[in-house]
């Protein structure tokens, strides 16, 4: 068998706890199939939400460290919204922090009580 190597190196790990397909079985059951009962530590992949399950790149980490905090005017916006006009065209940036709170803002420009 060929060994393949990742091409990087991980700079953070998080021990996982790994479980049989039995224990999943008998969670999922336990939960009423609700995945939102059942406990993250239990999760050891998760495809219900957008939150990533992998370490960071050091340029992800870089970026971080980078980020201007300011609430408004901060140069991070601006890179934001330069490359938001490059890549898409897009005239207007609206920022948000959460998946939920974006949808919810999304959905009232286009929702109509009339409808």
């Amino acid at each position: 068998m060929k060994t393949i190597i990742e091409p990087f190196r991980i700079k953070s790990v998080e021990p996982l706890r790994q479980t049989s397909a039995g224990e999943r079985a008998g969670l999922l059951a336990e939960a009423g199939y609700n995945l939102f009962r059942l406990r993250a530590v239990d999760i050891l992949i998760d495809l219900l939400t957008d939150s990533g399950t992998s370490a960071m790149s050091t340029e992800q980490w870089a970026a971080m460290m980078r980020g201007d905090e300011s609430y408004a005017g901060s140069a991070s916006y601006f890179r934001l919204k330069s490359a938001a006009e490059e890549l898409m065209g897009f005239q207007h940036v609206i920022p948000t922090h959460q998946g939920g709170r974006r949808s919810g803002s999304y959905s009232a420009c286009y929702a109509s009580r009339d409808a």
